[in-house]
């Protein structure tokens, strides 16, 4: 038996090299991983003995040889191509183990087009493609961490068919996904991230406990190691749902630095948010805002979890808390809530990915766009229309409202009253319905919106959400303009004595 490695990732290779020769396996080998084994001990037959021809243009043609994919693609169960492979001089390859040039680890590391196009690799998907399409005849190897339970499988004899078919598949997401990466590299580079094909692709991270309902199948897939780097599952199982509110929460918990931002998200949209000097201030005050809809909800907390705001956090019923981390007295108090869910990313903030890009499943199709982005300078350098400025309070108000605000279901309406979310409206038709569902819920839940500052995700096309503002006690409004009667808008706002800004930017999210 003979195999073919050939590898960029050179982990491990020595250990599965010797294995196989233990084995009875002839070993070939190319470049530097014919060095490293060959180095390390191993008998090795460099490729040129095979292929009858040198390795030529500074390596560029090493394996695309008919002596290798001959060896590799003959069916070993038909007559004529057992004959024609002995006519040819075309010796079998059984196993064959590569792993691609570092596409990935170039673009990221350099903007130098000649060095990006040399490490693209050629005879390598090649191999791995040629390989998967006879897998009956020939292991496809393409992850280091199938080395033990390949060599595993061959000594017990257990490298059936399926186990065979499951290397395969793996192979051919393998090259999918590093020609969809160097096309989206290439489009990105040249054609703004819009070419003629938009390839979406991740790695699964691990089985929902089923889809949005529980007929349907679900799986998280994370592009990069976005989520092997930075969650843990510490407590319970992550349903669809769960992942979907968890985004909504981080991305929101996240928007505003190092501070101690909490965030309490129900179906997608958030119920409660604040910023204080302690995060447990901080839970306590964001729960204040709709302690109805945060029964059962999802907590983002910007920060380390400890033991005193676990009880707190204890007091109610949550599905989910994701934090920077968790204390391990923390730990003990959730342990008695057996239907909690709690996910850490193993740091002292949440991290957010930063995406680039954002898409949306249509019936037919996808939609894909830039990723939008809420800039912290945006309240910052908003325009004052208004005869009466926001004070410094009322301007750190307004950020957190605009921000909150960029991050919920269009159309929205949030209202913000010393760092704490006090009321918020969102998903609704139409806008003024956004306004004043938010100020009925506030009502309802006692809280006094006198003196808040309130933030829309687009222009107010008439004045009287700012009627309806100034009657709840309004102070400070914040919106992006570009109504047609913004100047009716602008003159509500002075007589009521409201500041009002205009950031000349919309973040609708649908």
């Amino acid at each position: 038996m003979r195999a073919l490695l050939s590898v960029s990732d050179k982990n491990g290779i020595v250990e599965f090299a010797k294995s196989l020769q233990d084995l009875g396996w002839e070993i070939i080998s190319t470049g530097g991983t014919y060095k490293k084994l060959k180095e390390s001990g191993i008998e090795v037959i460099e490729i040129d003995e095979i292929t009858k021809f040198p390795e030529c243009f500074e390596g560029r043609v090493k394996t695309l040889n008919p002596y290798v994919h001959g060896g590799i693609l003959y069916r070993r169960d038909k007559q004529d191509h057992i004959k024609q492979a002995k006519e040819l001089g075309v010796t079998g390859i059984d196993l064959v183990c590569v792993n691609l040039y570092p596409f990935k680890e170039t673009i990221n590391r350099t903007d130098d087009f000649e060095e990006i196009i040399e490490n693209i690799d050629i005879g390598g998907p090649t191999m791995v493609r040629s390989s998967a399409k006879n897998f009956k005849d020939v292991l496809i190897v393409t992850d280091t961490k199938d080395y033990d339970r390949v060599i595993e499988a061959i000594k017990n004899g257990t490298d059936d068919e399926k186990f065979r078919r499951d290397l395969m598949i793996k192979a051919y997401e393998h090259t999918a996904s590093y020609d969809a990466m160097i096309a989206n590299y290439m489009n990105g580079r040249f054609n703004d991230g819009f070419g003629e094909y938009q390839f979406i692709y991740g790695k699964k991270v691990f089985d929902t406990r089923y889809g949005e309902n529980p007929h349907q199948q679900g799986a998280l897939y994370q592009f990069d190691d976005y989520f092997s780097k930075h969650f843990k599952q510490l407590k319970g199982e992550a349903s669809f749902n769960n992942m979907t509110d968890i985004n909504g929460a981080v991305k929101i918990a996240t928007a505003f630095g190092e501070q101690n931002a909490v965030c309490i998200v129900k179906h997608g949209n958030p119920c409660g948010f604040a910023i204080k000097d302690t995060l447990l201030e901080s839970y306590t005050e964001a729960l204040k805002c709709d302690p109805v809809s945060a029964f059962g909800g999802v907590v983002a907390v910007n920060g380390i979890v400890d033991a005193s705001l676990a009880n707190k956090m204890n007091e109610i019923f949550l599905e989910v808390i994701i934090a920077g981390d968790f204390t391990k007295e923390a730990l003990e108090i959730f342990a008695t809530k057996k239907r909690l869910k709690l996910f850490a990313q193993g740091s002292k903030k949440l991290i957010s990915a930063g995406d680039n890009a954002d898409f949306k499943h249509i019936d037919g199709g996808f939609v894909y766009q830039n990723s939008d982005c809420i800039c912290d300078n945006e309240v910052t350098n908003a325009k004052l229309v208004s005869q009466r400025e926001a004070t410094a309070k009322e301007l750190k108000d307004l950020e957190i409202a605009w921000k909150v605000a960029g991050l919920t279901k269009s159309n929205c309406v949030v209202y913000v009253k010393d760092s704490v979310m006090v009321a918020v409206g969102m998903g609704m038709t139409s806008r003024v319905d956004a306004a004043q569902c938010a100020l009925k819920k506030a009502k309802e839940m006692g809280l006094d919106i006198t003196g808040a500052a309130m933030a829309s995700e687009a222009f107010f096309p008439f004045r009287d959400s700012i009627d309806a503002a100034a009657k709840a006690g309004v102070k400070a409004i914040i919106e992006p303009g570009g109504s047609i009667r913004d100047n009716e808008v602008i003159e509500a706002a002075n007589e009521h004595n409201i500041s009002l800004y205009f950031t000349g930017v919309r973040h609708f999210l649908h």
